[in-house]
């Protein structure tokens, strides 16, 4: 999958500052004034590179799920076999998710926003990780690790699945539940996701 062109450095400042006030002072209080005064510029010149708040926001977004995008494409990339990528893949991922909800709260607010409206930014990652995720399990099935007639039924295996760890929402109505016991459970979830693949899938 191709490398998605780095953000020009006055852009990629505006994002920097935009996500650090959403951060410190939620949506509703971040302003586009108040991101302009901080950059050193006038409102007018961020309006260059973002035609309004909601475009901002929609960059921010994107421009914070990257690192995690970044992060399965090196494992996919990787020389690993098949059911090792796809365990570290999907063991990566829910972490991300986990770490982001924990760490960065109102960010992670606007991803599980977007995700739940399904979003252009949300679409174009959700496609993203399938993509690096498909690209493994068709690797698997391409050396006789994983037993599916049906790429397309293998994916819908693994998100079906995993859903409550790797959906957003669903990881945001976990915000409460202990990290190490949720962590089990998915682990569990998971060896039963690769015996499956490993098996056969049943009809």
């Amino acid at each position: 999958m191709a490398r998605l062109p780095a953000p020009e450095p006055v852009e990629a400042r505006i994002l920097e500052l935009a996500a650090n006030h959403i951060r410190r002072y939620g949506l509703r209080r971040t302003t586009i004034v108040s991101i302009a005064e901080d950059a050193g510029m006038s409102h007018a010149n961020v309006y260059r590179y973002f035609p309004s708040k909601a475009a901002l926001v929609e960059a921010v977004t994107d421009y914070w799920l990257r690192p995690i995008e970044a992060g399965l494409r090196d494992i996919a990339d990787g020389p690993d076999p098949a059911y090792d990528k796809l365990e570290r893949i999907l063991s990566a991922l829910q972490r991300a998710y986990r770490d982001k909800l924990d760490s960065d709260e109102n960010l992670f607010e606007l991803f599980a926003d977007a995700t739940a409206r399904s979003t252009a930014i949300a679409r174009r990652h959700r496609n993203r990780i399938q993509g690096e995720i498909q690209r493994v399990i068709d690797e698997g099935m391409a050396t006789g690790a994983f037993f599916s007639g049906d790429q397309r039924r293998a994916l819908a295996f693994v998100f079906d699945s995993l859903f409550r760890f790797l959906h957003p929402v669903a990881v945001r109505l976990d915000r409460d539940a202990r990290p190490d016991q949720l962590a089990a459970r998915f682990e569990r979830v998971l060896q039963q996701l690769l015996r499956g693949l490993v098996q056969g899938l049943r009809k």
